[in-house]
C-alpha cells in the first residue's frame, strides 16, 4: 500500500491531508513489519504511541473538567473508561485501520486479543501523528469525533465502572449476594505467574478468568461474569473444602 492510498484514508476518515504522510504512515507501522522490511522501513509507531497517549487523556481530561461537575475521583474512572483498550480499539476498528496496518505474516495471524491491543495502540500513534502534522485542536477534534461520542452510552450502559464494581452492584441489587473470587489454579515461577480466578455466587461459578496477578484475574473473572450473566445459569459449584 503506498503513500496515496493513506493520503486517501486522512481524507475520507480524518477529514483532512496530511502535510507529511510519512507520519501517519509511521503511526500504522508495528514493530514487527521492521523485522522483514528492515531494508526499506527504519521506524515503527511506538514513539508516536507514545506522544498520541498523552494528547489522548489531555484531550479526554480537558473535556470532563470543562462539562462535568463530578467529583476527580468520578471523573478519573470516566476518563479510564474513555481510553481504556477496548474503547479505543473500537474505535479504530470503526474507521477501519486493520485494513491499513503494517504487520509481519507472524503477527496477522495472531490472537483476536492480540489484534484489539495493536488496533490500540495503532490509533495513539494516529493521534500523535495528528498532533505533530496538524497540532493540538485537530487531534482534539479527531478524538472528539471518535472517542468523546461514546461517553452518553458508557455513561447510561455503566460502563465506565471496573468490572469488578459492576458485577457486585449487579448481583448484590437483583440477587442480595456478594460475589467471592477465589484462585482456582497458580501457574508459572514467580518472576512470571499466572493465576485463574473464580467469581462465585451462593456457592456457583458465575466466570472465571486469569492475569498475570490475582487481582487482574478477578478483573478478568468479572468480565467474563457480566459477559455471560444473562445468556442463563451459573456453573453449579461444589466446595472441595
Amino acid at each position: 500500500m503506498d503513500e496515496h492510498a493513506y493520503q486517501r484514508f486522512a481524507e475520507n476518515n480524518l477529514g483532512f491531508r496530511f502535510n507529511d504522510i510519512g507520519l501517519l504512515i509511521i503511526a500504522f507501522t508495528h514493530r514487527s513489519y521492521l523485522n522483514e522490511h528492515r531494508k526499506t522501513v527504519f521506524e515503527h509507531n511506538e514513539r508516536l504511541e507514545f506522544l498520541g497517549d498523552a494528547v489522548l487523556e489531555l484531550a479526554v481530561t480537558e473535556y470532563l473538567f470543562i462539562n462535568y461537575r463530578d467529583p476527580e475521583g468520578v471523573l478519573t474512572n470516566w476518563r479510564s473508561a474513555l481510553v481504556r483498550t477496548e474503547s479505543i480499539g473500537a474505535a479504530a476498528q470503526k474507521l477501519n485501520f486493520d485494513a491499513y496496518l503494517r504487520l509481519s505474516r507472524g503477527e496477522k495471524k495472531g490472537t483476536e486479543r492480540g489484534r484489539a491491543q495493536i488496533l490500540a495502540n495503532s490509533f495513539e500513534a494516529v493521534i500523535g501523528a495528528i498532533y505533530l502534522d496538524q497540532g493540538y485542536e485537530r487531534a482534539r477534534d479527531f478524538i472528539a469525533s471518535s472517542i468523546l461520542i461514546t461517553f452518553k452510552d458508557i455513561l447510561s450502559q455503566g460502563s465506565w465502572q471496573d468490572p469488578k464494581s459492576r458485577l457486585q452492584e449487579i448481583i448484590q441489587s437483583e440477587e442480595g449476594y456478594t460475589p467471592v473470587y477465589r484462585v482456582l489454579a497458580e501457574e508459572g515461577p514467580d518472576h512470571d505467574k499466572k493465576f485463574t480466578v473464580g467469581v462465585f455466587v451462593d456457592k456457583k461459578l458465575l466466570g472465571q478468568g486469569s492475569g498475570p496477578s490475582k487481582q487482574a484475574g478477578q478483573q478478568s473473572a468479572a468480565e467474563a461474569a457480566l459477559r455471560i450473566y444473562e445468556g442463563g445459569p451459573a456453573a453449579d459449584y461444589s466446595p472441595t473444602s
